[in-house]
């Protein structure tokens, strides 16, 4: 039986572990491939794990959420172009798409004026920026639906 860590600072690696209820020698088990000192290492931030691991990881923890936390804040490309989602409930999530699709909804005549003749002027930028801001949030509305579901599947609460 393995010991109960006492370390202060867990990273989200050692959290999930945790959470899951399993000992190194558990995950180790369970992701197959990677060692429990390859576990250890990742968890004390020794070593940087690979994005197969990340997936195992999400996949034996039942923690979706890891490969979102990965891609948007330690993978080099993800940190510039995936937005980091934070677990919210449902009704949150619902509210704030349907606050976005409001707003898009006003907006979307402008975007028609802006874009019919191909090109967007410096008077029609702001405008547009301000459109793509929503678009932004409807985006990150959708994939954390998309995480909310994914959860709710491994956790055994929705089956496909």
């Amino acid at each position: 039986m393995g010991k109960k860590s006492i370390k202060e600072n867990k990273n989200i690696y050692q959290l999930s572990r945790e959470e899951a209820g399993m000992t190194r020698s558990q995950a180790s088990e369970a992701l197959v491939f990677m060692s429990d000192s390859r576990i250890e290492k990742i968890e004390s931030e020794k070593c940087e794990p690979h994005p197969d691991e990340i997936l195992a990881m999400a996949k034996a923890y039942k923690k979706p959420g890891l490969c979102n936390y990965y891609c948007s804040k330690e993978c080099p490309i993800g940190k510039l172009y995936v937005p980091e989602l934070k677990e919210k409930d449902l009704a949150q999530i619902t509210l704030e798409m349907l606050s976005t699709i409001n707003t898009l909804t006003k907006q979307k005549d402008r975007l028609v004026e802006i874009t019919v003749d191909g090109k967007i002027t410096e008077e029609e930028m702001k405008d547009f920026l301000n459109i793509k801001k929503e678009l932004d949030k409807m985006t990150i509305s959708v994939e954390s639906l998309k995480l909310w579901i994914d959860q709710m599947v491994v956790d055994g609460k929705w089956s496909d």
